[in-house]
């Protein structure tokens, strides 16, 4: 798959890594690095530790992986390196400048695609133009310029066609895709998934873990991946994080050794499956109480 989108009104795309090889990021540049917070909140009934002394490092251009037990915090961990929550204790960095506020530079998925019903496909997509910064101050000017490369990320993800379409029109696999084209039209540095495909059919999540693929193989931006998929996690991923039961912590960080780009077909042989099998058993272990 070919992606031919250019940086949009001067936004830092990220550069690629290297991934020659599994463990071949540049361990010199850092995107995320969050070190040793906590985070308590109140809750209805008194005070909530959802995360305690948890530290991440994660790489430019790495896709990471994030699983654990419900409740574990994984969510909340996503609100803290996107800056719409503050951490309790700690600091979180994101290109090497601490989170003080919401992160202009993130993309974000969620596992409701969370589309407007009254706006077209296309215009479901532009929509973080018309509200992030630098774009929204040229966007009336430039909108012919910021809707072709919109047409041409639908087209990246095969909905060529469909961009006049409104949301209701479509599955649920192909609003997930609109909601994955709606978070990288920006050409974010970041882009933070919150179980992205836990709502959709087998044979419809392994088709988006391959557009994925794609679209990060292409564009080398910095993933973060919360999921319950141990299989999507191990087939999509550089590095997973296991975070403990609440209040949650990294538990154990697994580097994903099978080359890229991968095939469905690996998720059939026995080293994928015993990294499948290895994390479930430190979940098991870490959900006890």
């Amino acid at each position: 798959m070919s992606v031919a989108m250019r940086p949009v009104g001067g936004l830092p795309v990220e550069p690629r890594a290297r991934h020659d090889a599994p463990g071949g990021l540049d361990s010199m540049a850092t995107t995320v690095d969050i070190g040793d917070i906590s985070l308590n909140y109140r809750g209805a009934s008194g005070n909530v530790l959802a995360l305690q002394n948890t530290t991440m490092r994660i790489g430019r251009g790495e896709f990471a992986a994030v699983v654990g037990p419900s409740g574990c915090g994984k969510s909340s961990l996503m609100r803290l390196v996107t800056g719409l929550v503050r951490p309790t204790t700690g600091d979180i960095s994101v290109f090497g400048e601490k989170v003080r506020g919401p992160l202009k530079i993130a993309g974000m998925a969620f596992q409701n695609p969370n589309l407007l019903p009254w706006r077209k496909v296309i215009d479901n997509v532009l929509l973080p133009l018309e509200i992030v910064r630098p774009h929204r101050r040229r966007f009336r000017a430039e909108k012919d310029k910021y809707r072709a490369q919109g047409e041409a990320l639908l087209k990246t993800v095969g909905l060529e066609g469909f961009s006049g379409r409104f949301p209701w029109e479509l599955s649920g696999g192909m609003q997930q895709r609109v909601s994955l084209c709606r978070a990288l039209i920006h050409q974010p540095a970041l882009l933070m998934l919150d179980e992205p495909f836990a709502a959709l059919d087998a044979f419809t999540r392994e088709e988006l873990w391959c557009v994925l693929r794609d679209l990060w193989q292409e564009l080398r931006f910095t993933v973060i991946l919360v999921t319950h998929d141990l299989r999507e996690a191990a087939f999509l991923a550089d590095t997973i994080h296991v975070m403990s039961a609440r209040p949650g912590r990294v538990v154990m960080t697994k580097t994903v050794p099978f080359p890229r780009p991968r095939e469905l077909d690996i998720c059939f042989e026995p080293a994928f499956t015993d990294i499948v099998q290895e994390l479930r058993a430190k979940i098991a272990e870490v959900r006890k109480p």
